[in-house]
């Protein structure tokens, strides 16, 4: 017979339970640009999430911005997520958006930081690429 119960004046040997942030992801359609928004932990669990984003987010044929404010952790999961996003955007650069600083670690230390362009702060509404809506000169 065991006994679970901790006796008078111990503390529990129970291990502490970190708290699970899931991932998720979603593309938004914005006017001018694809904005793919990217919270909680980015690991393999988000996988096929990511792959359906990221075909999502190309099929628009917009510049492609990803908020990464949000995240907790990311994996090689995510970067392979960026890497996709960057080597399949037609010749456009993907803008990401307030990477934290775990973020910043992994696309420095993996070199795919020279495929995106990362911003620290919210782009202006109208920064965003607008070379694939170039009607020609603007009117007089």
């Amino acid at each position: 017979m065991t006994n679970d119960a901790t006796p008078p004046g111990e503390t529990s040997r129970v291990p502490e339970v970190r708290s699970v942030d899931p991932g998720s992801v979603h593309v938004l359609y914005e006017p001018r640009a694809t904005r793919v928004v990217l919270t909680g932990e980015i690991d393999a669990e988000l996988g096929p999430d990511l792959l359906e984003a990221a075909e999502d987010a190309l099929s628009s044929g917009r510049p492609l911005q990803v908020d990464a404010h949000h995240v907790t952790f990311m994996d090689s999961t995510g970067l392979a997520f960026l890497a996709r996003l960057a080597s399949r955007s037609r010749g456009r650069r993907v803008t990401l958006i307030r990477p934290p600083a775990v973020v910043k670690f992994l696309i420095e230390t993996t070199n795919i930081v020279q495929l995106l362009d990362v911003v620290d702060e919210e782009p202006r509404p109208g920064a965003e690429d607008v070379s694939a809506y170039d009607d020609g000169p603007e009117p007089a």
